[in-house]
């Protein structure tokens, strides 16, 4: 009767299944049929069902099929490349490379790229084409610095400072508590570097002269010449040989006896000595 048992509960699931659904599908007929027990609403708590799952609801598990192939490489193997080793594959020369020497000399002398080449063709029988000159011309002209070159401004003692405005850091406003951006003023002196920064929230002509006068008594006295932008609270009118400075400015410096000499515009190399410090 054991026996019996125990063949009745491992019947295959394709004929659970069949038996399944000859029999409509009866709740009772299904647990009798697979050896478990479920409880309804009049056999027990409403609603209750055993923690026990029928098998022939259960995914089957997945099945490993083995490679049937001995010699099979792992999905992540690493083919090598047929060609070779990737070093030997090289650019091609310019056909303008052994003429060099002639194509620098032909740009000191200020040649373009279309005379160069003509030059090159009717002169040392250049067979090549006007595009390959034009980009072994780039490529020369990339290859060198990009930095060009500039006077550096030698001054004496006193003769000489550079003022500016940048970028200042957040600083807690006293009045509103809040951190506010500033405005950073900076004086260098042409001669030693000595630096003066101060920081502002606001700036005016009357600012921008007390900011001098405070960086002055810092320093210990004026420099003759101060060297500045064009910004409207020390120059009203930019000009190359005349320029309008701010009478309030003026004034402060002419207290000091110092001038005023403002840079042309887009010039920022004449005071480099404080963009330097301030960024332009």
């Amino acid at each position: 009767m054991v026996a019996a048992a125990h063949r009745k509960r491992n019947r295959s699931p394709a004929r659970n299944r069949r038996w399944i659904s000859e029999n409509g599908g009866n709740r009772r007929a299904i647990s009798g049929r697979v050896g478990t027990t479920t409880t309804g609403a009049r056999g027990g708590k409403t609603g209750q069902r055993s923690d026990r799952r029928p098998y022939l609801w259960q995914k089957p598990a997945n099945k490993v099929i083995p490679d049937l192939d001995p010699d099979s490489k792992p999905a992540n193997g690493v083919i090598p490349d047929s060609d070779g080793d990737p070093a030997q594959h090289t650019a091609t020369a310019s056909a303008s490379k052994p003429y060099r020497e002639l194509i620098e000399q032909a740009l000191l002398r200020g040649r373009n790229a279309k005379g160069i080449w003509q030059d090159l063709v009717d002169d040392h029988g250049f067979a090549g084409s006007y595009q390959s000159v034009k980009r072994f011309i780039n490529k020369l002209r990339g290859s060198r610095s990009t930095q060009q070159p500039c006077a550096v401004i030698v001054t004496a003692p006193g003769e000489e400072a550079q003022v500016d405005y940048g970028e200042g850091p957040m600083v807690r406003d006293p009045q509103s508590g809040r951190y506010r951006r500033t405005r950073l003023f900076v004086l260098t002196l042409g001669y030693s570097r000595k630096c003066v920064r101060l920081n502002v929230f606001t700036s005016s002509t009357r600012v921008w002269a007390e900011m001098h006068e405070t960086a002055f008594g810092r320093l210990g006295g004026a420099p003759r010449v101060l060297i500045l932008d064009n910004l409207r609270e020390g120059v009203l009118k930019p000009d190359i040989y005349d320029p309008t400075v701010n009478p309030l400015y003026r004034d402060v410096l002419a207290h000091y006896k110092a001038i005023a000499m403002p840079c042309r515009i887009k010039d920022p190399d004449r005071k480099g000595k404080v963009e330097s410090s301030v960024g332009h």
